[in-house]
């Protein structure tokens, strides 16, 4: 049984941290060209950010591309299923189901905070939130959403 419980989790070793670092930030082509950082790793839960970049809106220049955020919860609802590996370096994760729901046009930099609900033998779901700051600086939730994902435990 590979059943998580965060309360239980040994702390995520600092290669495993720095694996996953490398990869999003400069190893995969689509997330290193959008600016992708890990700003937190830890078992059970990732937190990423892309800052605002022009490249990144739609038409009107001011509103960034939904599908950005999209990628964004994806890929951390995904990490943070990997946290709970025995071995987060071995393995890998598909997303199986992504579940989106937009909140608000985000208009600055995207954080994204993933936590895993349930990470069994081979299915894992996680819950996701991406926040982004408005033209008066305030952060506001822009998209919640939820993911399962097939585990490929190594």
């Amino acid at each position: 049984m590979h059943e998580f419980d965060p309360d239980d989790a040994e702390p995520l070793a600092e290669d495993a941290v720095s694996f996953i670092r490398r990869r999003i930030e400069e190893e995969h082509g689509y997330l290193s060209w959008l600016n992708t950082r890990v700003d937190a790793a830890e078992r059970g839960r990732i937190v990423l950010s892309i800052p605002f970049a022009e490249k990144l809106t739609n038409e009107d220049g001011r509103t960034i591309h939904g599908g950005v955020a999209a990628t964004l919860i994806d890929t951390a609802g995904g990490i943070a299923q990997r946290t709970t590996f025995d071995d987060p370096l071995a393995g890998g994760v598909a997303t199986v189901n992504l579940n989106t729901n937009y909140l608000r046009p985000a208009t600055g930099d995207l954080r994204a905070e993933a936590h895993v609900v349930r990470a069994g033998g081979s299915i894992g779901v996680s819950d996701m939130r991406v926040t982004s700051t408005d033209d008066d600086g305030a952060t506001k939730a822009v998209v919640v959403g939820q993911g399962s994902f097939r585990l490929f435990r190594g």
